[in-house]
């Protein structure tokens, strides 16, 4: 298992290129690259040409720092015909960063809208006719995150459309902050996915279904808002020992493909504390419940 750094809270501080250097310092081995303004950015034609990409890839030799995964946002499941096309077209451009990064994992959301929530997962499998050959004979792994407000948001039924694809080289990306959106279980969810769980993200949350579903105040009343943080280990309701302990069932720990990445957002002022202190926790953590 790789122990990654999300470099998000870092964004607005320090340059792409900086990113493997910062990693190193702060004790990870590996990133995961999440959407950035020159790399994929969110929703749209990825930044990056060749020779940013071989740059890139030469500042994480130098800083003896490998990518696990590489996350792009698109609307790949976009309901709307041309917003759907576009997403294919930088689908594809962002495998081949991929693909040149030496990387073969990816993971993403299905990128829908849970209002149109039909014609979003026709549009989903519709995209896949194109891309998964692409994917499949790159060797890549795209593992998928049920996230809140998409067209499908619960653990496990997000688990039914990646299974529905019918290929191997999809899988289930679990967020730690979505779990209270998830609604299954994570025991019964990991049970599903069993040896398809490829990335985890560790963050902590808040129950947004706590105090009679009145722990968030929002207006107008019946608003269809998705609230949720990415904080760190122990400032929210996730209950890690039980959280860690599913993983060791799972064998996630012990498979080399699998990705843990820290992905703390809201903590931006305590960015480099809150990196270490989330990389202690993911490990210390970790090898506690292995046992």
């Amino acid at each position: 298992m790789k122990y990654a750094l999300d470099p998000t809270p870092f964004h607005q501080t320090h340059s792409l290129l900086e990113f493997p250097k910062l990693a190193a310092e702060l004790g990870f081995e590996w990133l995961q690259m999440t959407p950035h303004a020159d790399f994929i950015p969110f929703h749209n034609h990825p930044k990056a040409d060749d020779d940013l990409v071989a740059r890139f890839r030469k500042a994480c030799s130098d800083a003896g720092v490998g990518v696990a995964s590489v996350l792009p946002v698109l609307r790949w499941s976009s309901p709307e015909p041309d917003a759907r096309e576009a997403a294919v077209r930088y689908w594809k451009r962002a495998i081949q960063i991929t693909v040149d990064l030496g990387v073969d994992q990816m993971n993403t959301e299905f990128s829908g809208r849970p209002e149109r929530a039909e014609e979003s997962e026709r549009a989903f499998y519709r995209s896949l006719e194109e891309l998964l050959p692409i994917i499949e004979s790159e060797g890549i792994n795209v593992a998928i995150d049920p996230h809140p407000d998409d067209f499908v948001e619960q653990g496990l039924a997000g688990w039914r459309v990646i299974r529905g694809a019918n290929s191997k080289n999809l899988s289930f990306a679990y967020v730690a902050p979505h779990t209270f959106h998830y609604e299954d279980p994570m025991a019964t969810v990991l049970d599903e996915v069993g040896d398809r769980l490829r990335v985890i993200h560790v963050a902590d949350t808040f129950d947004h279904h706590r105090s009679n579903g009145l722990r968030y105040i929002t207006n107008p009343p019946g608003t269809p808002a998705r609230v949720h943080q990415h904080n760190k280990i122990g400032v929210g309701d996730v209950d890690w020992d039980h959280f860690f302990s599913e993983l060791a069932r799972n064998g996630f720990d012990q498979r080399e493909e699998t990705v843990m990445v820290s992905g703390v957002f809201g903590e931006n002022e305590d960015a480099l504390e809150v990196s270490t202190y989330q990389r202690r926790q993911m490990r210390d953590r970790m090898e506690a419940a292995r046992g």
